[in-house]
């Protein structure tokens, strides 16, 4: 069987590096918030170009501390709107509601799978106070764009960069450093993955960030005290530390997993699919290689009979989910028939380029 993902060779690849700093770590004798913790902030801070990076428990975590931030800021009010692409994984708009703000659920662009700019002026009313941009998938929404729409608006701009480590612009300009903030998830399947959860955000203002530090913190501006009221969502010293032994791999991990998507690119030839919308500039890291294909089942079910495990990102949209019962009312066409048709193929670092032509010879011959 061909695995959509193998954690264990992408992580045993750094064995003798995580032994020795875990000995390090157990000697130490710092486990919550040390040099660990410290070291990474700022080193993926510079790696994204930001001025600062705070550490969080996971990337839900890092989205609902940037919300809650701007509101202890007043700068936003309980119940004013976000918009958000309606096809995002549900942690984008739980991250909304949790923080007592009212998501906004548009249509993505549907070549792209990312929100559409046009669909955001759209959505734009006077409740407007913010738009979330999420790199689904590992490529960069349309910044350009929804940058001078934010700034014709006067509304916030925030990053779901849970999925788009790496990712950069023309420029150069990195994911995480395009907006006010942005959250970034390090659950282990990611691009820059830990070994269990964490997250971060980044940003160049300090005023939110040491807001956002305050509230992952019990809301403690010192020890014992308590200026807001606060959460307890911090980055683990452990998670840290196999963060730090992993940064410095990312972009050679990026570019692994670009080369096997130009594989793809180039070779699959099946009239039966539709390969995803790439512009070859960098934009996309692909956390996932995500294709589209009508009678999914039917497919699904025949690559797995020939030995190749695909998953689906994600069968579900959010506004059908039991959980958002209140948005089923919402006519949302695009984003139902993207998850009706989606199919993610194994797409990983350490993939091997037998599999790879494999994979490709079988959807060749469906």
């Amino acid at each position: 069987m061909i695995r959509f993902m193998d954690l264990h060779s992408i992580n045993k690849r750094f064995d003798k590096e995580f032994i020795k700093a875990y000995t390090g770590f157990l000697a130490s004798g710092s486990y919550i918030l040390g040099d660990e913790v410290d070291t990474f902030e700022t080193n993926f801070a510079n790696y994204c170009g930001t001025k600062f990076c705070i550490g969080t428990a996971n990337g839900l975590d890092a989205l609902i501390l940037i919300f809650k931030a701007y509101i202890e800021l007043g700068l936003l009010e309980k119940g004013d709107e976000v918009i958000v692409p309606a096809n995002t994984y549900i942690a984008s708009i739980l991250a909304i509601i949790h923080a007592g703000l009212h998501p906004v659920l548009i249509e993505p662009d549907e070549e792209t799978f990312n929100i559409s700019p046009t669909k955001v002026e759209d959505a734009i009313t006077w409740k407007t106070r913010a738009v979330m941009a999420v790199h689904l998938y590992g490529q960069l929404a349309d910044m350009n764009s929804i940058s001078e729409l934010v700034k014709k608006y006067n509304l916030l701009l925030i990053e779901d960069a849970a999925q788009a480590h790496g990712a950069k612009n023309n420029d150069g300009v990195k994911a995480g450093n395009f907006g006010n903030a942005a959250g970034f998830s390090f659950y282990p399947s990611k691009n820059l993955g830990a070994l269990g959860d964490g997250g971060c955000v980044t940003t160049n203002n300090l005023e939110l960030a040491n807001m956002i530090r305050k509230l992952s913190n019990y809301g403690a501006d010192s020890k014992y005290v308590n200026a807001v009221k606060g959460y307890n969502s911090r980055l683990d010293e452990i998670q840290a530390m196999f963060l730090n032994i992993k940064l410095p791999f990312l972009d050679r991990d990026n570019g692994h997993r670009t080369e096997i998507a130009n594989t793809y690119f180039s070779k699959i030839s099946s009239n039966k699919i539709k390969l995803p919308n790439f512009s070859k500039d960098g934009d996309h890291v692909f956390h996932q290689f995500v294709i589209r294909v009508d009678n999914r089942d039917n497919f699904v079910n025949y690559l797995n009979k020939k030995g190749v495990e695909t998953l689906i990102h994600y069968p579900i949209p959010p506004h059908k989910q039991k959980a958002l019962k209140e948005y089923s009312y919402l006519n949302l066409p695009i984003t139902e028939k993207i998850h009706k048709t989606v199919v993610s193929l194994p797409l990983y670092p350490t993939m091997n380029k037998q599999d790879v032509q494999k994979i490709i010879e079988l959807i060749n011959t469906y």
